[in-house]
């Protein structure tokens, strides 16, 4: 659903909450500080999508949506699947864990 905030504004008649006066949210409202350019971000998630095509064989990404096979994926399995029991260095913009 999202923040309270976000219900009030619109969200709430998509789950049959317009005659509520409590909403009861899912979400909340907050900032986050200025990180830079978006490019950063997309230059991430073009890399990140590129490799996922060549872990799957593909070569544009109509194939790779009809090839793909999506996991699920635990919170504990993200975990050992990052870099663990070693000091590390220096952060990837790709692999912050927070």
């Amino acid at each position: 659903m999202g923040s309270v905030a976000a219900m009030e504004k619109g969200s709430k008649d998509r789950y049959f909450q317009e005659d509520n006066k409590k909403f009861v949210p899912e979400g909340i409202e907050g900032r986050t500080p200025y990180k830079g350019p978006v490019v950063d971000t997309v230059y991430q998630l073009v890399g990140g999508i590129r490799s996922g095509m060549g872990y799957c064989g593909t070569q544009d990404l109509r194939t790779l949506r009809e090839e793909a096979q999506f996991i699920r994926m635990t919170g504990a399995g993200l975990r050992e699947s990052h870099p663990h029991d070693v000091q590390i260095t220096k952060e990837s913009p790709n692999y912050t864990i927070s």
